[in-house]
C-alpha cells in the first residue's frame, strides 16, 4: 500500500470514522475539515483578456512609447554601470565584509536616483505609503505578494537593500554588476549546502547590528497572481529580528505585470507594460513587527503571524500553497492531467500525511493511471475507496475532496 493509502488507512480506522450520529468520534477527526479545497482559484495562472479597442490602443501607443522607453531603460542601465563598478571594484563575488567608506557614500545616492529614474522611464507611477524603517529598527524587509519581476521596485523604494539572488545572475553582463552593487546574498544551484549557507548568511547580516545593509526577501518564494498569500518560507524569520512588511499593489484596469507559471512571458510583459500610458503601483511600508520569545524560537510561527497581518491589510485570503505546488502543477500537465490536479496545498498535505514532494509526486503518477483507465477519465468515491482498499467514510470523503475540486462527486483526469 502506498504512503498516501497508509495515511488514509490510519485516519479511516480511527474509532468512529465514517459512523453516523451514534458513532464515537475522537476530537481530532473534525479538524480534518482543513483538508477541503481552498476558497481561492489557482494562484499560479494569469489570464489577461483584451478587447479589440484595447489592442488597437496598445498598437498605436506602442509605436511611440515602446522604442522611447526601451532606449531610456538601456541608457539608464549604461549610466548606472560605472557607479556599480566603482562600488564593487576589488570586491570578491561573495562578500565577506560590507561595502563601506567613500565608495558607498558616493555611489549609493546616484544608484538610488537612477533606480527611480529606471522605473519612471518604464511608465511606473509609484505611490509610497508608510515610513521606511532604519537598519537598527528592522534589519529585514519582507515584501508580498510577489507577482512579477517588476516587484524590484520595492528594492528601489526601500533604499536599495541587499537581496537574495541566484549565483548565475551576477554573471549576466551589465545587470550582474548592478546586482553586485546591492551586496546580495548569493544562492548556488550546484552547492548541496546552499540552503544552509544562505540561511546562515542571512542570520549573520541581520544580526550584525547595522553593519550590513538591510535585506529584502520575498518570502513566498515564487510569483502568484496576487489573489492570495501563499505559504511564507521561514528564511527571513529565522534570525529572530524585527522585520518590516512591504505590501505591493498594482491597481490598474489592465494587468500587464503579473508573471506566473502560466501566462505571458517576460518579453511579452515588458512590451505590454512599455506600451501603456502609465502603470500604477503602490508600495506600502507597514509597522515593524517584532517577534516575541516564542516566535524567536519558532520562525514558522513568526512568519505565519506576519503573513496574516499582511493578508488582512491587503484584503485577500491565505493558503497553504508553496513553490512545490508549482512543480506538481507542471507535473500534472506533463501527465495530461488538468494542472489544477497538482494544486494540493503542499504545506498542509505534507504536514498532515507526512509526505514529502517525491511521495506526493508518486501519488500523482498513480492517480493519472487510474484516471486514464476509468470511464470518461473520471472516478467516483467508490472507485477511489476501492483503489485504497478502504471503506467509504467521512475521512475518505475529505481526502477525495482534494481531487474533486468542482465538488461534482467525481475526479477527472
Amino acid at each position: 500500500m502506498s504512503q498516501c493509502a497508509e495515511a488514509a488507512a490510519v485516519a479511516a480506522t480511527v474509532p468512529g470514522a465514517g459512523m453516523g450520529k451514534s458513532g464515537l468520534r475522537p476530537p481530532m477527526v473534525p479538524r480534518q475539515a482543513s483538508f477541503f479545497p481552498p476558497p481561492v482559484p489557482n494562484p499560479f495562472v494569469q489570464q489577461t483578456r483584451m478587447g479589440a479597442a484595447r489592442r488597437l490602443q496598445i498598437l498605436f501607443l506602442g509605436i511611440i512609447l515602446l522604442p522611447i522607453r526601451a532606449l531610456l531603460v538601456a541608457l539608464i542601465i549604461l549610466l548606472a554601470w560605472p557607479f556599480a563598478a566603482i562600488s564593487t571594484a576589488c570586491c570578491p563575488e561573495k562578500l565577506t565584509h560590507p561595502i563601506t567608506g567613500w565608495r558607498r557614500e558616493i555611489t549609493q545616492p546616484v544608484l538610488k536616483f537612477l533606480g527611480h529614474a529606471l522605473f519612471f522611464s518604464m511608465g511606473f507611477i509609484v505611490t509610497m505609503k508608510g515610513k521606511v524603517a532604519r537598519p537598527m529598527e528592522a534589519p529585514v524587509f519582507v515584501a508580498a505578494p510577489h507577482s512579477t519581476f517588476f516587484d524590484g521596485i520595492a528594492c528601489v523604494a526601500a533604499g536599495l537593500p541587499s537581496i537574495v539572488s541566484r549565483n548565475e545572475n551576477v554573471q549576466v553582463p551589465l545587470i550582474g554588476r548592478l546586482l553586485r552593487a546591492l551586496q546580495p546574498v548569493l544562492v548556488s544551484r550546484v552547492d548541496p549546502d546552499s540552503r544552509k549557507n544562505t540561511i546562515n548568511e542571512i542570520v549573520r547580516r541581520a544580526t550584525s547590528g547595522g553593519q550590513w545593509p538591510q535585506i529584502l526577501v520575498f518570502p513566498e518564494g515564487t510569483c502568484t497572481n496576487r489573489s492570495c498569500l501563499i505559504t511564507f518560507k521561514p528564511g527571513a524569520f529565522i534570525p529572530g529580528v524585527p522585520v518590516q512588511p512591504i505590501l505591493l499593489r498594482y491597481p490598474n484596469k489592465l494587468d500587464t505585470v503579473t508573471w506566473t507559471w502560466q501566462g505571458y512571458t517576460f518579453i511579452q510583459l515588458c512590451m505590454l507594460t512599455f506600451c501603456q500610458p502609465f502603470t500604477k503601483v503602490e508600495v506600502e511600508f507597514m509597522p515593524v513587527q517584532k517577534p516575541n520569545d516564542e516566535e524567536k524560537s519558532d520562525p514558522v510561527l513568526f512568519a505565519g503571524r506576519v503573513r496574516n497581518l499582511m493578508a488582512e491589510a491587503l484584503g485577500i485570503p491565505i493558503t497553504d500553497h508553496t513553490y512545490e505546488d508549482c512543480r506538481l502543477m507542471i507535473s500534472a500537465g506533463q501527465l495530461t492531467l488538468p494542472m489544477e490536479a497538482g494544486l494540493v496545498e503542499f504545506t498542509k498535505i505534507s504536514r498532515k500525511l507526512k509526505l514529502d514532494w517525491d511521495g506526493i509526486r508518486k501519488q500523482l503518477d498513480e492517480y493519472a493511471i487510474i484516471a486514464s483507465s476509468s470511464k470518461g477519465g473520471r472516478i467516483g468515491i467508490e472507485e477511489f475507496a476501492e483503489y485504497l482498499k478502504l471503506p467509504v467514510s467521512d475521512v475518505l470523503r475529505q481526502l477525495f475532496a482534494l481531487f474533486d475540486r468542482t465538488l461534482s462527486g467525481s475526479s477527472d483526469k
